[in-house]
Formats: C-alpha cells, sequence, structure tokens
C-alpha cells in the first residue's frame, strides 16, 4: 500500500496525473474518505489527463455519469446514495460494473456501501482529511 500525503491542490493534481499515466483499461478504481475530502477533485484530474473535454462534476444525484477520454470509456459512479449493494442491480449498473470491455475505467466514490459485490481486484483510495489543506492518500492496488 503507498501512502502519499498532499499538501495542496497542485500536489493532488500531480499525483492524479501520475495515477492516470498507470492506467491501462479494465481497471474499477474505489474511492472512499469523507465528505469534503477530495474524492471528486482528484476524479476530475485524472478525467482531465486521461482527455475529458468535458466538464467533471460529482454524480451524487445521477449516481453515474459517463466521459470519452482519448483511449477509454470512463464511468463516475457515486453511490452515496444507495441504501444497499441491491440497489446496483435495480438501477441497471450491474450493466457498467461486470461489463468485462477492457476499453474502459470504472471511479465509483463511497465504494464501501457495495463493497461486497464488487471484485477482489479492485484499486482501492482512502483519502483522509489532515487539515484544511493536507490529505493522506492511502491507495492499495
Amino acid at each position: 500500500m503507498d501512502k502519499i500525503e498532499i499538501e495542496s491542490l497542485n500536489m493532488t493534481e500531480e499525483l492524479a496525473k501520475k495515477f492516470a499515466n498507470l492506467l491501462s483499461g479494465g481497471e474499477i478504481i474505489l474511492l472512499n474518505g469523507d465528505l469534503g475530502a477530495g474524492k471528486t477533485t482528484f476524479v476530475k484530474s485524472v478525467l482531465k489527463t486521461l482527455g475529458v473535454k468535458d466538464v467533471v462534476s460529482s454524480p451524487t444525484f445521477t449516481i453515474m455519469k459517463k466521459y470519452q477520454g482519448k483511449i477509454f470509456e470512463i464511468y463516475h459512479l457515486d453511490v452515496y446514495r444507495l441504501e444497499s449493494s441491491d440497489e446496483i442491480y435495480e438501477c441497471g449498473l450491474d450493466e457498467v460494473l461486470f461489463d468485462e470491455n477492457v476499453n474502459k475505467i470504472i471511479f465509483i466514490e463511497w465504494s464501501e456501501k457495495i463493497k461486497d459485490i464488487l471484485p477482489s481486484d479492485c484499486i482501492e483510495i482512502k483519502i483522509s482529511i489532515i487539515d484544511e489543506n493536507k490529505r493522506l492518500f492511502e491507495i492499495k492496488r
């Protein structure tokens, strides 16, 4: 597990660029941390590096947003509002999660809510708030 202390938004963007350049397609990235920790900010920076031209915003109310990067289709899910993993099936999101298309990347915020149905080989990123500007990123591949 990599632990990286971030002290500014610029450092978050640099970490996101490095992370994005390691992605090869087919990954599911799980993002967890308190409200305001920087999950969506991190995803925005990764997507920018991957060539997404659209404005990236939190999918809290829509649950999922789809973007097109230079190479990959990118799905950004926020499952904060779901009560259980069963709702993934009710919403039809299982078609996105369990499709084995390697030309896509999936980001899931608040993934601990559906952890029981996710593959074991997901990349996990936990973001902890240290203070107003500092964050601790724990990345487990």
